[in-house]
């Protein structure tokens, strides 16, 4: 008799099977889970940051698309009439931030992360970047008057420039209630003068202003209704940028010119003052009969008072990165701004620091001519190596 065949025991378990999970592993896993699940929710929940990234920049020797009558058309950026113009080769190149957060976006928890990862981005508390309780619309309307008054004195500064003449006036544009002008000077008064020193821009108002010792008297000279009249007022406070203090009046002060040239220039979506100084290189360009730059690309920022004075501005580092990715190899920045662009300078862009209009457009005719290596660069305070 053989033996039987054996027969396979089915609650037997399989020599391969997984091996149930310990109450460890079970613990873990649910664990990790919650973690990420958690970690999700986290990047995706609005947060209190800003984010400061490289934005568009524009060539003010060229032309923009703007929306005529519902048809996109090409028109110069900068245009000028009234006088002889001249073409001109190269690019002229205004820089842009980008900036999320505040009343403008939402910034995330995973745009925060990724800024700070990517290079050329900066991550700001948003109340560092916006002012307390701004909306959205107040912060676009800010900025659009200040591109519109850059727009103004940075024609002033290149006219200027050029030897015109822009009569300039200072004009209370308003007056702060419960400041030491208010119920003194009225809105529309022209200001000409402060203690006799004659002031007919912002930057000399700020400069009499700053040679004052706060809380004493002034003598403010003004037009009002077309007649001379002077006033006295006690002056109050204020902080400068650079953490100092200075006489102030309380008016809000605009600049009027009188052109002898028409100037105008057509940007749409960008706001603030940044701009101001490669408006007014565009348009000593379009005015003389050198070609200043000669076919090379130049990008740069900075404000421009009517005398020429060029002003710091934000977003260097964002700056710097937008004119390298759109072809520029050299950027003109304010001198103030080199100390934050120190470390941070891409490599293959040169920086030039500029504190006029003068120098920037003496800075722009030798990188024309293949002069760029006697221009000066933002260095560190220690040290003679130049950083780009």
């Amino acid at each position: 008799m053989t033996d039987p065949t054996p027969v396979a025991d089915a609650f037997a378990a399989p020599a391969h099977a997984t091996p149930c999970p310990s109450p460890r592993s079970r613990t873990a896993f649910v664990a990790f889970v919650s973690m990420m699940l958690l970690a999700g929710i986290a990047l995706s929940i609005p947060t209190g940051f800003a984010v400061r990234s490289p934005g568009p920049t524009a060539d003010t020797l060229g032309e923009v698309s703007l929306q005529v009558d519902g048809e996109s058309e090409d028109v110069p950026l900068v245009e000028v009439s009234g006088a002889p113009t001249y073409p001109a080769s190269g690019k002229l190149l205004l820089t842009t931030v980008s900036v999320g957060g505040g009343p403008v976006s939402s910034v995330f928890g995973v745009d925060v992360l990724y800024a700070w990862v990517m290079p050329g981005r900066t991550v700001l508390p948003a109340d560092a970047v916006f002012a307390t309780g701004i909306t959205r619309e107040q912060q676009q309307e800010q900025s659009a008057a200040q591109m519109a008054s850059s727009k103004e004195t940075a024609t002033a500064a290149a006219l200027s420039e050029l030897g015109m003449d822009v009569h300039p006036t200072l004009q209370a544009a308003g007056i702060t209630a419960d400041s030491p002008s208010d119920g003194i000077v009225h809105e529309g008064d022209i200001i000409t003068s402060i203690d006799g020193h004659p002031v007919n821009t912002h930057a000399a108002l700020m400069d009499r202003l700053e040679a004052t010792e706060p809380g004493s008297d002034v003598v403010l000279g003004l037009t009002r209704e077309g007649a001379p009249l002077d006033v006295t007022i006690t002056t109050g406070e204020a902080e400068t940028a650079d953490g100092h203090t200075r006489a102030a009046l309380g008016i809000l002060v605009a600049s009027t010119f009188h052109f002898p040239v028409d100037v105008e220039i057509q940007l749409e979506d960008i706001g603030g003052p940044s701009a101001g100084m490669m408006f007014a290189l565009a348009i000593i360009d379009r005015l003389t009969p050198a070609d200043e730059l000669d076919g090379r690309s130049v990008a740069g920022t900075g404000t421009v008072e009517a005398d020429g004075t060029v002003g710091p501005i934000g977003g260097v580092q964002q700056k710097m990165a937008g004119a390298l990715r759109d072809g520029a190899r050299y950027f003109l920045t304010p001198q103030p701004n080199c100390a934050e662009a120190i470390g941070h300078i891409p490599a293959g862009l040169r920086v030039i620091p500029v504190s006029t209009l003068a120098q920037a457009l003496d800075a722009i005719t030798a990188i024309g001519q293949g002069e760029a290596d006697g221009l000066p660069v933002c260095v560190l305070a220690d040290s003679d190596t130049m950083t780009d």
